[in-house]
């Protein structure tokens, strides 16, 4: 009875320590963005709370996520590659004989690397630049390990493709008259509206469901374009009934599409896993860094 009564005394004390049915509705509608494109955790909000900010949205303006897809970056090992000596030795490598290269596959990050004898390897898969310098470093190490003599030099991001969808649908057709120079709309080739941005450098792609695909050299140039052409798409914003039916399926089967090879393959069935943390240490070492990296 004693333990009855103390659990009844617990519940009753914290039941007004619990927010309101609204309140956790408004918190919910309320996302907000992490460096990834992700929702952020309640510590976040807890830090919010101790820095004096507000963790409610305005409902007047909605809130984007933007998710970084692929972020490709290229490199060069400034040193002759033997591709079959890679293919033979290496793990995880699928070596094309009929495009004379390589390609290597790790898990954290999970990246494929397309390695040519010349040195030149090009990066692909991962969703941050981040990630794409430590997954590009790890792929020369491995190929260090191999017996090549790797100088990690030219390294760069050479394209990033975010994506976004915005809580309304857009009459392309009339977005496209009103903005001739920036924009191009041939929905016998493409369904959607191809916009370029000149400065920061930046191409989308917008459909008629609401969804933006976004090509930019930077991750910074993403989050600039989407703040570019939100207020302009917003004056075409239309109903669900408002565009037709044959448009929005040609849209869709199109996004699937897309959606499918931006999704990375599985890797090779005999996928060996390996300690990638050994191929991060000595990162400031002379012999691997080169003069002319950008590191």
């Amino acid at each position: 009875m004693a333990e009855v009564e103390s659990a009844a005394n617990f519940l009753s004390s914290t039941e007004n320590s619990f927010p309101d049915h609204q309140d956790q509705n408004e918190i919910q509608n309320c996302i907000q963005q992490s460096s990834y494109g992700e929702p952020a955790g309640f510590d976040d909000m807890n830090d919010a709370q101790e820095n004096g900010e507000s963790n409610t949205c305005d409902s007047d303006e909605p809130t984007i996520d933007i998710i970084i897809n692929n972020v490709v970056c290229s490199f060069s090992t400034r040193c002759h590659l033997n591709l079959k000596q890679i293919a033979m030795e290496g793990m995880n490598v699928e070596y094309r004989r009929e495009n004379s290269m390589c390609n290597m596959k790790i898990r954290r990050p999970y990246t494929t690397a397309s390695i040519w004898s010349s040195g030149k390897i090009t990066c692909t898969g991962a969703t941050s630049e981040d990630l794409a310098k430590v997954a590009a470093r790890r792929f020369a190490r491995i190929l260090q390990r191999l017996g090549f003599k790797v100088r990690f030099s030219n390294y760069r991001v050479v394209n990033v493709l975010g994506t976004c969808s915005l809580p309304f649908r857009i009459r392309i057709n009339e977005f496209s008259k009103k903005y001739p120079r920036e924009a191009s709309y041939e929905p016998e080739l493409h369904p959607g509206v191809t916009y370029k941005i000149p400065s920061p450098k930046a191409t989308l792609k917008i459909f008629s469901t609401g969804s933006i695909t976004v090509t930019a050299p930077r991750v910074a140039n993403i989050q600039s374009a989407i703040e570019h052409i939100f207020p302009l798409v917003l004056e075409f914003r239309s109903e669900k009934n408002d565009i037709d039916k044959d448009i929005l399926s040609k849209e869709m089967r199109f996004i699937q599409k897309q959606r499918k090879a931006i999704k990375p393959k599985r890797p090779i069935l005999d996928y060996q896993e390996i300690d990638l943390e050994d191929y991060d240490s000595d990162w400031s070492e002379e012999e691997f860094d080169s003069d002319t990296s950008q590191d």
